[in-house]
């Protein structure tokens, strides 16, 4: 057996800051050096950032990539960090000029790269390309069919990226015949609700097949709706875990192993298991072990509990697309009610209170209670607040137009969206938008009223699960969780918790006037949206039949207005966004086979609930 220690930077990384994220690699290669690494990994696409999308597609960006890879080497070399083995991934580009159909314009490379003594030492590229869920990488990218297997201190370390591990074959099924150590994964994967669990049983089952321990370093941060939550593992030959990073924060995390000694190198080409054809590249940083050392015990930080998980991904995600779009403050509407509160404790664990604007918009409907809540949140929590009735707009407005019912309704709406968006012009807030699943979902919202801004903190949240976040979230006072603020008193007044919705649109309106209750109507959009469940799967269920046919109805009418809605956090399995693309203009509903659907009456908002 021989030692290695190995460093997993869990990083940050900004899509196309290419100085940036270069930067990066080099103070967190310093951080494993210090750390006494022997090798040093870094995330899937850490030089260009995760995901580049048709920025794979722009010649003068490969080239900037490729550029930042050999710039990244040199500089290593120069901060005297030429000796420590670097991978890391990047975006690099086939060497063919001809241009094939089927094949993305430019051939580009979803890469991997080890550095060393200032050089390129290897390059490779993903073999499987995810084409489901978010992934579109079939589109822009070309596949590898070569597995690196690099002699550190005596050891051989293989490295494969991301999808080559949740699919079978490739270069991650060769790994036992190239006798590798080591199996390095380095991933880009977006968070999800439960993944984690998923995630680790796979690293497990991989490192068995294998026959050699694995490591996987995952990215954290968000970037647009998709947020990754880090939380790299380390397990043995056995599956078992031996260390683990925190979720949702920058970490290297350390770990000493004790691996096989390499053996004679294996290389050529190799069948793998889907039918392709993988070439073994070996190559030599060290052939002798390092001195037998005393190893550090393993760290291991423990998964958190489902609400937690999802809190966490909200709050990195808020942060981020302002931090990573240059906003320096946000701005919403608080109303007095759940949603816009939730949105505000989330932008101020994200950013702070001080920077979190919020506007009370009181109308002729507005109650007392409503006012008064929201003024109490704002006392507990600090934020910057301000009151601008909207009553003579409302006035001025009607004056001049004779509007009645939905439409009287949505003006309130959206004269209350031109002063959120005024603000926003006049002091440079990113305005946040407090719609929640269900009511994307239903439609249950004014397009250029309350959808109006330009991201959407709980856009992926059922109502049900915005109340379970607001009490759990209460409970965190005086928790020491990296990404909550330290409030002295619970964030969220219980009277905004415990009342019941309403959007106060018409004199004692009540969310239940419009919609089923939220405990019956979540499951059933879950199954019809996230599990893609029709009408008869959906019955068979157990959901009542009468309202399965109104919940379809609702949902596949207010596609138009999803379009158009600010992006926001992925946290469960198929979000409204780059999960789940359908086309506005469409005559299929699930309860009209063989017949036409009616055209629906009125103008373009006639769908909406409100």
């Amino acid at each position: 057996m021989a030692q290695l220690r190995i460093a997993l930077a869990q990083v940050n990384p900004t899509v196309g800051d290419l100085e940036g994220n270069a930067g990066l690699l080099v103070e967190w290669t310093r951080r494993a050096a210090e750390a006494g690494a022997h090798l040093v990994a870094f995330p899937e696409m850490m030089l260009t950032g995760y995901p580049v999308e048709d920025l794979a597609l722009r010649s003068s960006f490969v080239h900037a990539s490729q550029r930042a890879l050999a710039d990244a080497a040199r500089a290593l070399a120069e901060e005297g960090l030429g000796d420590l083995p670097v991978v890391t991934g990047y975006l690099d580009r086939r060497p063919v000029s001809m241009v094939r159909a089927g094949l993305p314009a430019g051939s580009p490379l979803d890469a991997a790269a080890w550095l060393h003594n200032g050089e390129v030492l290897i390059r490779s590229a993903k073999h499987h390309l995810p084409n489901y869920g978010v992934f579109d990488e079939y589109r822009i990218f070309v596949r590898g069919d070569t597995l690196p297997v690099v002699r550190v201190h005596g050891v051989d370390v293989a490295t494969v990226i991301c999808e080559d591990l949740w699919q079978d074959g490739g270069p991650v099924s060769v790994t036992s015949t190239a006798d590798a150590g080591l199996l390095l994964a380095i991933n880009a994967s977006p968070y999800e609700r439960n993944k984690d669990d998923v995630r680790l049983e796979l690293c497990a089952d991989r490192a068995r097949e294998a026959g050699c321990a694995l490591a996987y370093v995952n990215l954290v941060g968000g970037q647009d709706e998709l947020v990754f939550d880090g939380d790299s593992v380390i397990v043995g030959a056995d599956g078992e875990p031996l260390a683990r990073a925190p979720q949702f924060v920058e970490h290297l995390l350390v770990a000493d192993l004790d691996l096989p000694a390499a053996l004679e190198p294996v290389t050529g080409p190799i069948n793998a298991l889907d039918g392709t054809t993988i070439s073994i590249d070996h190559r030599v940083v060290s052939e002798d072990p390092v001195p037998a050392y005393d190893p550090a015990p393993h760290t291991a930080a423990q998964p958190l509990d489902d609400l937690a998980e999802v809190y966490g991904a909200l709050v990195l995600g808020t942060r981020d697309y302002v931090r990573k779009n240059g906003f320096r403050s946000v701005l919403l509407g608080l109303s007095g009610g759940i949603d816009s509160a939730l949105v505000a404790t989330i932008a101020a664990d994200a950013i702070g209170p001080d920077l979190v604007h919020v506007v009370l918009l009181p109308s002729r409907y507005s109650t007392e209670g409503s006012i008064t809540d929201a003024e109490e949140l704002v006392k507990r929590q600090g934020l910057h607040s301000r009151i601008v009735p909207i009553r003579g707009m409302v006035d001025a407005f009607e004056a001049e137009l004779d509007l009645h019912g939905l439409a009287a309704e949505n003006l309130q709406a959206r004269i209350r969206a031109n002063v959120w968006m005024g603000l926003s012009n006049e002091h440079g807030h990113l305005v946040l938008t407090g719609g929640n699943k269900s009511e994307l979902a239903t439609g249950y919202s004014t397009l250029y009223g309350d959808s109006a801004g330009g991201f959407g903190p709980i856009k992926d949240l059922t109502k049900t699960m915005v109340w379970a976040l607001a009490r759990w979230r209460n409970t965190q006072v005086g928790a020491d969780r990296p990404f909550l603020h330290p409030f002295e008193d619970e964030p969220i007044p219980e009277a905004v918790i415990v009342k019941e919705p309403s959007a106060e649109l018409r004199p004692d309106q009540k969310d239940r006037d419009t919609l089923p209750p939220y405990d019956v109507l979540d499951p059933l959009l879950v199954d019809y949206v996230e599990r893609d469940m029709g009408r008869d799967a959906l019955i068979a269920a157990g959901h009542d039949p009468a309202l399965v046919e109104r919940v379809i109805r609702l949902v596949d009418l207010a596609e138009y207005k999803r379009r158009q809605y600010p992006p926001g956090p992925k946290i469960t399995p198929k979000n409204f966004g780059r999960d789940r693309r359908l086309p506005i203009t469409n005559r299929w509903r699930e309860l009209l086979v063989g017949r036409r659907p009616p055209t629906p009456p009125g103008g373009a908002d006639a769908p909406s609930s409100r």
